[in-house]
């Protein structure tokens, strides 16, 4: 077995061995540790320790910080009352832990009051992660691994240096966006606009070199540093709109169904809320359900007559959208269209009695004018001229007899006309 492997398993081993050892006092104290880690070799690393009393106990001992970082190099240490900090660095890569037990600042033969461990991860290359955020109204929207299609995503690397190890480095940033695009750049961020929807895979491959003097012969010589970064990104369609399909009225506890159908891609978080009045959705005071199709059902029952609005705000990880859906709720009775309907109807009758009465009035004046009917056949003819042979004497002293002309004109024969008459006299 190897000098070093030998030495991390017997440092592993007094760990566990002082780590086992529980004493009564540790019950009141908390002893938080942690780092900043991971780092590159080469670079520091910070170590912080606190020391808490459970219970709100006030201490008036001073205490110890005791240490264990080996193989790990020591570059800074310092001690208050209840903290310590350590800066550390390594010359390899690797998980390394880091110890500590606190014991009265003036008994060092005492029991330790605590003890925590923490372990430190220290890689050969660049540390970092990549962000991507899109573009809303001139500000950049950060997002977990998605966003929209057709909407400018700003994607952006963030290197992990909390020792300022690369500040005198020169960066390339070549990307890859997993759909044949490459890009290469000096700057750490790039921006990426693409309208079809799915999922992509993009990757990052950094370069970092900078100028250093060597350890053995004191000479400059360049130092290369590399890393690669992945991330996902899911493209999805933006919520473009929500339509409300229902009725706008209805009656006290009367259910009102509504059919909300959006335009985006699920899955949707949908939170929808009734009020007297519409107001912005904000925070979880709605009602939130996840829907993985494009339609959602809601129903919902009023107690009360008057003005009310309903409020819904759909998002899928890339957009939101608002919209608004007024309803007016009726006192229970008649509904006001029944009575627009009764309106009608009596309108309907007084009209149809009014035309019915003018058509009737019509009808009996012309029964009226129809009271003769002249006939003007040949047989009317003859019926002349066998009185004009009678003698013009005789005709003319009907003529002039006074009514004598009255009964020449009522006994002579009416003409036969070519239809029935509608009605006969007979004189």
């Amino acid at each position: 077995m190897a000098p070093a492997a030998l030495a991390m398993l017997l440092l592993t081993s007094l760990l566990l061995l002082l780590l086992g050892c529980a004493s009564p006092a540790a019950e009141k104290y908390v002893l938080e540790i942690t780092n900043n880690g991971p780092i590159t070799t080469g670079a520091q690393a910070t170590v912080h320790a606190n020391l808490n009393m459970k219970n709100d106990t006030v201490a008036s001992d001073l205490y110890h910080f005791n240490w264990i970082y080996a193989p790990l190099i020591l570059i800074e240490k310092s001690e208050q009352e209840f903290n310590s900090i350590i800066n550390v660095t390594g010359e390899f890569p690797g998980t390394f832990p880091i110890s500590v037990w606190v014991t009265h600042r003036n008994c060092w033969l005492c029991r330790p009051v605590a003890r925590n461990v923490t372990v430190l991860q220290i890689t050969e290359f660049i540390t970092g992660n990549l962000t991507i955020a899109k573009i809303e109204h001139s500000r950049f929207i950060t997002h977990d691994s998605s966003s929209s299609t057709g909407a400018v995503t700003r994607i952006s690397f963030c290197l992990h240096d909390p020792s300022h190890y690369f500040k005198s480095a020169s960066f390339v940033y070549n990307w890859d966006f997993g759909d044949g695009v490459y890009q290469i750049t000096k700057q750490p961020f790039v921006y990426y606009n693409h309208s079809t929807m799915g999922n992509r895979t993009v990757h990052l491959k950094v370069i970092a070199e900078w100028e250093q003097i060597g350890s053995i012969i004191h000479e400059r010589e360049m130092v290369q540093k590399t890393g690669d970064f992945t991330t996902a990104l899911e493209l999805l369609d933006a919520v473009q709109s929500i339509k409300v399909v229902g009725s706008r009225e209805t009656h006290v506890m009367e259910d009102l169904n509504l059919s909300l159908h959006i335009n985006g891609t699920p899955p949707l978080a949908l939170c929808w809320l009734i009020k007297a009045e519409c107001i912005p959705l904000e925070g979880e005071k709605c009602h939130l359900v996840v829907i993985n199709g494009s339609c959602y059902n809601l129903s919902h029952t009023f107690s009360d007559a008057g003005q009310y609005c309903l409020s819904v705000r759909v998002e899928n990880g890339v957009t939101m959208l608002q919209t608004y859906h007024e309803i007016k709720v009726w006192p229970a009775g008649i509904h006001p269209a029944f009575f627009v309907l009764l309106c009608i109807a009596l309108v309907s009758v007084m009209l149809g009695l009014v035309l019915y009465t003018t058509f009737r009035s019509n009808t009996q004046q012309k029964d009226l004018v129809e009271v003769a009917d002249f006939d003007f056949s040949p047989l009317s003819d003859k019926s002349l001229s066998s009185h004009s042979e009678s003698g013009c004497g005789q005709i003319c002293c009907r003529s002039c007899l006074p009514g004598s002309q009255e009964v020449a004109r009522e006994s002579h024969e009416l003409l036969h006309s070519f239809y029935k008459p509608v009605k006969t006299y007979t004189v």
